[in-house]
């Protein structure tokens, strides 16, 4: 396993709607390796592939909340298919630097998905964990969480992005 360079806004990468999956291989089960290390050493409670550059429908995230517990889940072609309520939560992204806002997002959301082996499965969570899941899956539609900022928040972080790549060169 190795660690991946993790893409930052404003990678064009980062806004492509990724490709579906349809490959269940060596190759998938090796990325999916290398995306959940790199996840636990961020840190950060999900990672979705094209935030490491590869533009496929894959995500992984950490399902537990306990610091020094490792425990992960894979989800393939993911696709919310009900959602329920609304929450306000803090959110960061680990493409996203130097920034964490309140997003609302859905209380409840049923995401269906295929794991590793290309099995179709069903998952519903509330709360942090739908969260996260909704934060990762609009990655694979190429939204970042700063696209649920208002107007003025959203201009603000992309001035300061823009004069923190303008003082590198």
């Amino acid at each position: 396993m190795s660690l991946l360079t993790i893409l930052k806004f404003p990678d064009p990468i980062l806004r492509q709607k990724a490709k579906t999956v349809s490959t269940f291989d060596n190759f998938l089960q090796n990325l999916v390796n290398d995306m959940t290390e790199t996840m636990y050493d961020a840190p950060g409670v999900g990672l979705a592939a094209p935030q490491i550059g590869e533009s496929i429908q894959l995500i992984v995230v950490n399902t537990s909340w306990d610091e020094d517990v490792k425990d992960s889940m894979v989800m393939i072609n993911p696709e919310i298919t009900a959602k329920e309520g609304s929450q306000i939560d803090e959110e960061g992204c680990l493409s996203v630097l130097d920034l964490t806002a309140t997003v609302k997002r859905s209380q409840k959301v049923t995401v269906s998905y295929q794991d590793i082996t290309g099995e179709n499965q069903e998952l519903t969570v509330e709360d942090l964990f739908a969260v996260v899941l909704q934060h990762e899956i609009d990655h694979l539609n190429g939204i970042l969480f700063i696209d649920h900022l208002s107007t003025l928040k959203r201009a603000l972080y992309k001035k300061k992005i823009k004069k923190m790549l303008a003082a590198k060169e």
